[in-house]
Formats: C-alpha cells, structure tokens, sequence
C-alpha cells in the first residue's frame, strides 16, 4: 500500500499524458455576477483545503457509493456483505448499514483545529453522496444519519453536516456543501418498478414528465434546506456530472470522449438527458446565499465556477479557476488500515499546484468511528510546521510564469514579492550554497532572504537571471524540510 501511494504521487506530479487531455477540449464559461467574482478571488487566495467523504458505506472500508451501481468498473466491484454475489441482497444489506451507524467519536472541533493548523481554508463535506444516504437532518427522506432508524440519531451531535459546518467555520473557514445531483435511494430516480441499468435515472425522463419534475422537486428541496438551515454556506459543490441537460449544440468533454471511444478503462453507458433546471436553483441558492460559489462539476456552462481535475495536477498552469482534489491515503471514502502519503509529498503537492495558479483539496476519509487515522493527523501536523514558516509563498499568490525552473517553483504576490520554491530531493537536508534562476532578473536593489531565517542574502546577477549565495550556518541548518522558500523583494 505504501507504495502504491508513493506511484500516485509520482504519477501526480509527472502528469501522464491523459491527465493533459482532460483540458485541451474542456471550456470555462467566466461568471459575470459581481458578488460570485469577488468571492471567487477569494477563493483563489485560500489554495488549501479539506474534502471529506463520509457515511454509512465507511463501516465497510469499501468505496462510497459506487458498489450499488450495475456498472462493470473496478470502482463498482462488490467486495463486502455476506453475500456480494446477488445484487439485490447486497443492495438491501448496504442500505441497512444505517441500523449500524453509530460514529460515537466524531469531534468535528478536533478536524477543525488539525485542518487549521495544517493551514487550510476551507472544508467541502459530503452532505450526499449518490446513494442518498444524507449526512444532515433532512426533511425529504428517512435514509438519513438523524432518522430513529439509526443508532447515532439519539447522540447531540446527530446533525453531522451542521456540526461540521459550525466548528469549521469557528475557526475561520469557509464551509462547502458537496451534494450528489443522482440519489439511487430515491424512487424519482431509480424506479423501484424497474432495475437500475447503469449510474443513470433508470427511466426515460422525457417520457416520464411527472416522475422526474418529483426528482426536480426532491433535489432542489434538499439543496435549498442546505442553504437555509445550515448557516453561511460559501461554496456548493455538486457531483454526478452525467446529471445535467444535453446543449443543443453539443460540447464533447474529455469525459464524454472517454466514453465514446472507450479508452483508458471507461466503459460506455447511456447518455441521457437529466436536465434539473440547474440555472433556476442556482439563482434561488444564491438569493438565500448572496455571492455562493457553484461548481456543477463535469457540467460545461456558467454553473461551473471553478473546475475540478480528480487525483489529478494540470502539466500547465490554467487560464481559469481550478483545484485539484487528491486523496490523502487509502481511497477516497475510509479504508482499513490505509497508507497517507509523507509530509513531504504532501507538502511538494501543494506547492507544485499553487505554483500552477491551482488550490488543493486534500481528501481525507473519517472512520465509521468518527474519527480520522493516526496517518491524517501527522500528514496535516507535517504540512502545517512547513506552512508556518513558508505560507506567504502560498497564500494570496498568482502564478509567476514560467511557474518552474528545474526543481524551483515560483508565485508572486500584489505586493510585489517573488517567491523561489526549492523542492528538496529525497533525504536533501543541506541547502545548496548557490541557487540558480535563470528565468528571472531582479532590480539592482532586491533584497533576498530564504523565509524562516532573518540574515539577508547576498546575490548576483549571472547572464539573465541571477544566483543566491546561501552561508554555510544557514545551509547546514535550514528552517523547515520538505522545500525552501526564498523570497525577492523589489525596492520600488
């Protein structure tokens, strides 16, 4: 297992080919809502935060959601149950997970002081994932954590995504409802009257009108409750991108691509038309929640305010908003006894994707217990050391082109300071006594200094960049590991 993260990593930060292809044909439609642009800049400036997966499924340490669904991935694979061999036995069993539920650990306020300290902004919780199971007390169904049918609905912390969303947002930051726009639970998605056939409405909308208004209907009321009862919510992050209305005028994602030419592992299903009347609830959230960022994730068109890439870094820095969203260890829902990846290659992640103009959503995955492995703590405590000496290369920055320089990242700024991001090779505990930037010339009167150390630096001008000169008592005694940041500022 620990190598098998160690390959992801690798695999992160060399960007395969595929990884590239999500974004030669995908298109971002700017917002033009003065409210949403300038929470978006704001948002831009958090570049660090938490994604968490969780419900009922996590007693199983099975991927969320997806071994309900009749599809041949390796994702949907049945591997739990007493009998994974009949779909419909295993379906009844899954579901009955919440008569077990019982997380009596979960201390949101102990996520929110590690997620903190680790320096993360913001916090996007699975209210929702596509089995239905709600994680929030929700008026529309009983497959919920809060129903009398499950064990935890007795305990003063029942309402899990209120819990959540208030302990995070006591600790300063922003809180994000990721919601499922397929529920395979409901009946005005999967029919009870017929059986699923894949991820998709398992009905023809269009020839059903009435049935699938009802799912309009339950979706939206779910999601406004959300945004009503739940306090300041700034982002709503919709997932289950094959939800959506097909564009008269077709827009092939990478996605889609995949499918039709079925490469790479995707299987191809029905493309269906789910239209949800996206644009209607987003103004009606956005009348509740002025301002509300909404990635309709996978969804071209104006409901999708920043893009997404799934484990995934862009080779390049991007000309719109986006975040790739990475797990931390195991998968993305809990896994027994999972491996997370090193402080250092948590720390060179997030440097490379800020580097990039990008944010990190880091994925990690609560216990049925409630509470998270002894490898996230230590992942987020190791993160956290190095940002509390290096997080001005961070947060608030911009990209500086060409964003990197053999192993040097860069980021700038609105005050004008230039930052230099020496990514250390494996066991690299003494910084060189000469650094090289060729890309870049400071004016004659910048002053240099490696962040965490107070002496300035002494530098010169070589061709047209330009070599810090690092003493030996700060080489041999670096502030931090993982990366060294040295900062330019330019005398004006």
């Amino acid at each position: 297992m620990k190598k098998q993260i160690v390959i992801l990593f690798l695999l992160i930060l060399q960007l395969p080919v595929i990884s590239q292809a999500i974004y030669e044909d995908e298109k971002y439609v700017p917002e033009t809502d003065p409210l949403v642009l300038e929470k978006l800049n704001q948002w831009k400036d958090l570049k660090f935060g938490l994604l968490m997966h969780w419900g009922a499924y996590s007693q199983w340490g099975i991927v969320e959601s997806w071994s309900i669904c009749p599809e041949e991935y390796g994702w949907c694979e049945r591997k739990a149950g007493s009998n994974p061999e009949n779909y419909n036995k295993y379906v009844k069993e899954y579901e009955e997970l919440k008569t077990t539920f019982n997380p009596e650990n979960f201390n949101p306020k102990k996520w929110a002081l590690a997620a903190k300290n680790a320096g993360m902004k913001y916090v996007i919780f699975t209210t929702k994932h596509h089995d239905g199971f709600c994680m929030f007390d929700s008026k529309y169904t009983d497959y919920k954590i809060t129903d009398p049918g499950c064990p935890f609905s007795t305990n003063s912390k029942s309402n899990v995504t209120l819990e959540i969303f208030n302990s995070f947002r006591n600790k300063g930051m922003w809180t994000g409802a990721y919601f499922s726009k397929p529920d395979w639970h409901s009946p005005f998605y999967w029919d009870p009257y017929y059986p699923p056939r894949d991820r998709n409405v398992n009905y023809e909308p269009e020839n059903n009108p009435e049935k699938w208004n009802s799912y309009i209907e339950f979706t939206h009321n779910q999601i406004m409750e959300l945004l009503t009862d739940y306090g300041k919510v700034d982002i709503l992050w919709l997932d289950g991108g094959w939800v959506a209305h097909e564009p008269k005028e077709k827009i092939v994602t990478w996605y889609e691509s995949q499918l039709k030419n079925n490469n790479n592992g995707y299987l191809k299903h029905r493309i269906v038309n789910q239209d949800i009347k996206m644009d209607s609830l987003v103004i009606k959230a956005r009348e509740k929640q002025p301002g509300l960022l909404v990635v309709d994730r996978a969804v071209y068109g104006k409901n999708q305010n920043y893009l997404t890439p799934e484990n995934r870094v862009p080779k390049e820095a991007l000309p719109y908003p986006w975040e790739s969203c990475i797990i931390s260890g195991g998968g993305w829902s809990h896994t027994k006894n999972a491996s997370y990846m090193t402080g250092k290659e948590g720390v060179q992640l997030l440097v490379d994707i800020v580097a990039k103009g990008g944010n990190l959503l880091l994925n990690i995955a609560p216990t049925p217990q409630g509470d998270w492995q002894p490898g996230a703590y230590k992942l987020l405590e190791e993160i956290g050391d190095w940002m509390q000496i290096n997080n001005e290369a961070i947060y608030s920055t911009r990209v500086l082109e060409p964003f990197k320089e053999d192993n040097i990242c860069m980021t700038q700024n609105d005050s004008g300071n230039t930052y230099f991001l020496y990514l250390c090779e494996e066991k690299e505990q003494v910084i060189p006594s000469e650094i090289e930037i060729m890309s870049h010339k400071p004016t004659k009167n910048a002053t240099i200094h490696l962040l965490g150390a107070k002496k300035k630096l002494k530098w010169k001008y070589k061709d047209d960049g330009f070599v810090i000169q690092v003493p030996k008592e700060i080489a041999e005694n670096p502030p931090g590991n993982y990366v060294w940041t040295f900062s330019v500022s330019e005398l004006k």
